[in-house]
């Protein structure tokens, strides 16, 4: 989920309500909020969890809602876990630590510690494009022993990683697509599912093409990723959540700005994202 901002920046809850209620129409099955996109990094401990809270009460469990509580400071995020279990979420989601990074070694005390700091279920969140780190097939199979770790959002782009991965972890370990791009190809090797920016403008387009796929219609599953791939492309034309957010704002739900120091689309940018919007019924 973006998070969405008044003029000021501070959030806008009541245009939160609306875009959680357009998830649900489209069929979404889990709702990740105070995740990369929605800006969790610019977001104050008060901020971060009573958008969690917000959130929680708004769906009243009728779909999970996993709460981003990652952090480059395993206390940190051992005690975000806690707040965020005592605000109500279901899961948490863990991204590998940042700026420090850390070894393999590192990733599996940090990894493990923030798991025994609650008992809900964890989704390790591997993005090496924004963390630097990246976590290794060896790795993952030695975190799926945790009880709490079932899943990953894997997002380091690499088939043959992600492969090596599910062969090692098997059942023991969920595989969500983290890019809109790969989510058919990942999920031919036992993905069940994807982490999605897509589905905040498409939350009907980016469910359907899991559902496709797991009733064994693969072939319109990827008919239907591929009829969307360029719109999928320009939702990452710039950093994310800036495309997202100035589809959103396009297609009248006014989600406002990005906190800096992400800045607003080039005119040339947001030309580009209005085309393919258009040409997808989108505004």
């Amino acid at each position: 989920m973006v998070t969405p901002m008044h003029a000021d920046l501070s959030v806008n809850y009541e245009k939160l309500r609306e875009l959680l209620d357009f998830q649900l129409a489209g069929g979404t099955k889990a709702i990740i909020i105070c995740a990369t996109t929605g800006e969790s990094s610019t977001m104050s401990d008060a901020e971060h969890l009573e958008l969690i809270r917000f959130t929680v009460e708004h769906i009243h469990s009728r779909v999970p809602v996993v709460a981003g509580v990652g952090s480059n400071d395993t206390a940190y995020a051992v005690w975000l876990s806690k707040e965020a279990k005592d605000a109500g979420a279901d899961a948490l989601l863990h991204v590998t630590p940042y700026y420090n990074k850390t070894s393999q070694a590192g990733l599996i005390r940090h990894f493990n510690a923030a798991a025994d700091a609650t008992d809900l279920p964890v989704i390790l969140y591997n993005v090496p494009a924004r963390t630097g780190l990246n976590i290794a097939p060896d790795t993952y199979l030695k975190l799926s022993e945790h009880p709490n770790i079932v899943a990953t959002k894997e997002a380091n782009g690499n088939i043959s990683e992600i492969a090596q991965t599910a062969s090692l972890c098997g059942d023991n370990l969920a595989i969500y697509s983290g890019n809109d791009d790969q989510i058919v190809p990942l999920m031919s090797l036992g993905a069940i599912g994807v982490i999605s920016v897509l589905s905040n403008v498409m939350p009907r387009e980016a469910q359907d093409i899991c559902r496709l796929y797991l009733e064994g219609k693969t072939t319109e599953s990827a008919a239907l990723q591929l009829r969307i791939l360029d719109l999928i492309n320009a939702l990452f034309s710039d950093v994310n959540p800036i495309p997202v957010k100035a589809a959103l704002n396009l297609m009248g739900y006014g989600v406002g700005e990005c906190r800096l120091p992400l800045a607003p689309m080039s005119d040339k940018g947001l030309e580009a994202l209005k085309s393919i919007m258009a040409k997808h019924n989108l505004i």
